[in-house]
């Protein structure tokens, strides 16, 4: 008996979740090499978002890492959960990756802002802009080739590839 849509979906999901994981990996690695070169301090500001969104009131100097590495870890499976769908239904290589990045960069912008942990990137240094690009195109990248090269696109459609 054939597999229904609905359960290999959530089984490349599952799949893209392990994929977004070694997508975090890869980023946590290229992370740790550019700060043993630039000097740049970990931030912090992905565990004070989590906390806020959990409604915890975090100070602006908060340094829980065990916080830190639930947002990193948990943001890098819950969309790489989505990018697994996305290699499934045929949504694949380099322009996916790319939009993926693009996703990756908004999720954490949003939540960042929403919660008013963080602020704007126009805001930013152009030089912090381009490393939290960097890493995020890394995730992107990497978690993007995994799901793409573990999951089929057994579920890619011909429908709709014209407006009418």
């Amino acid at each position: 008996m054939a597999e229904s849509r609905g359960r290999m979906l959530l089984k490349a999901a599952g799949q893209g979740a392990v994929a977004g994981l070694a997508g975090v990996a890869a980023m946590t690695a290229g992370e740790k090499l550019e700060q043993a070169v630039t000097s740049r301090p970990n931030s912090y500001v992905p565990a004070r978002t989590l906390l806020s969104l959990l409604g915890r009131h975090p100070a602006p100097d908060a340094q829980p890492p065990v916080w830190n590495h639930a947002m990193h870890w948990g943001t890098g499976a819950v969309l790489g959960a989505l990018r697994g769908v996305w290699s499934v239904t045929g949504i694949r290589g380099p322009e996916a990756n790319t939009g993926f990045t693009v996703v990756r960069l908004a999720t954490d912008q949003t939540l960042e802002n929403a919660t008013g942990i963080g602020a704007p990137p126009a805001t930013w240094p152009a030089k912090e802009r381009a490393v939290d690009v960097l890493h995020k195109v890394v995730y992107a990248w990497v978690t993007g080739m995994v799901s793409d090269a573990w999951i089929a696109p057994d579920l890619e459609s011909r429908q709709g590839t014209t407006s009418h």
